[in-house]
């Protein structure tokens, strides 16, 4: 019982982390990558999919990308897919093959991006605290059905406050490693 807690505890809190992960992938850094347009959908034979079911999009240097729509018809459709995402993007179409170079962020711009990368991973503490809770709860209540004994509910509560230590120390690295990227000229 105390080991199911514990593991749900650290599988929730590495989604956590993971989705933290997922969502600084989505903050430009002014460096081109395919993971920036993840997001962007593309009207399609009548449904919206993802960008990259409809073209392909590599990194033609460090400040550009280049998309080659796989049929024809399809590149007035992703140019306006692009321009109307919130990525600030303005793609440029020579012939069938769409280019979007990349502009380096202005020091002010960087700044508001720490801000946000901030906010994202306090969230992403908040999320593992709040799993920490749980965890604490639930062996509160193993404890006050005498499913388990006060030993085994303090040593329970060590092992998920380490777990919690070691997960938030890692949110702490991820925000280090995007500052530094953001703060890279």
């Amino acid at each position: 019982m105390i080991n199911d807690v514990k593991n749900q505890a650290d599988s929730r809190m590495r989604k956590s982390i993971s989705a933290l992960k997922e969502e600084l992938t989505k903050i430009r850094t002014g460096r081109a990558h395919t993971s920036l347009l993840d997001h962007v959908t593309v009207p399609y034979y009548g449904s919206d999919v993802p960008l990259s079911q409809t073209a392909n999009v590599v990194v033609a240097d460090a400040r550009s990308l280049t998309i080659t729509p796989w049929e024809k018809n399809m590149v007035q459709a992703i140019e306006k897919a692009l321009m109307t995402s919130n990525l600030g993007l303005n793609p440029v179409t020579v012939g069938g093959v769409i280019r979007i170079n990349l502009p380096s962020l202005t020091e002010e711009r960087r700044r508001d991006l720490i801000k946000v990368v901030r906010s994202e991973t306090e969230g992403a503490r908040v999320a593992i605290r709040n799993i920490r809770r749980d965890a604490n709860t639930e062996l509160k209540k193993l404890l006050k059905d005498k499913s388990i004994s006060e030993d085994d509910d303090r040593r329970a509560q060590d092992d998920i406050q380490k777990l919690t230590d070691k997960s938030i120390a890692e949110v702490d690295k991820i925000l280090e490693a995007k500052e530094a990227e953001l703060m890279e000229i």
